[in-house]
């Protein structure tokens, strides 16, 4: 039996944030996805963090700067919690002992749109 696809009107609604993070140390993909979740639930507590949905989308190293390493990532959210989620990413500033920064630099409805941040 073939499984039906959801209509349109039953879909999740996603927002896209392009996000800038500078780090004292080197950080991957995966460490980017807990210092994502620690931030949040640090923040807005477990039960609303479960409401999130966030997924990193896609990460991009940019470069080591005077000081910093300088990364990009483009963060899946669902629609009605963008602010919660950027204002929790603004909160964090210590990871592992290191000083991180994360600033929300663009926000879109696709990926596609997103993109034009980086």
């Amino acid at each position: 039996m073939k499984l039906k696809v959801l209509p349109p009107t039953l879909r999740k609604n996603y927002r896209y944030l392009t996000v800038e993070i500078k780090s004292e140390t080197e950080i991957s993909k995966d460490n980017l996805i807990n210092i994502m979740w620690d931030a949040c639930i640090r923040f807005q507590g477990e039960l609303k963090t479960s409401n999130f949905d966030l997924w990193v989308m896609k990460f991009f190293e940019m470069g080591k700067e005077e000081d910093y390493y300088s990364y990009k990532a483009i963060v899946r959210c669902q629609r009605g919690f963008v602010e919660e989620v950027r204002s929790s990413f603004a909160l964090s500033n210590m990871y592992g002992g290191a000083r991180i920064a994360m600033t929300t630099i663009g926000l879109s409805g696709t990926i596609k749109a997103s993109q034009k941040y980086i």
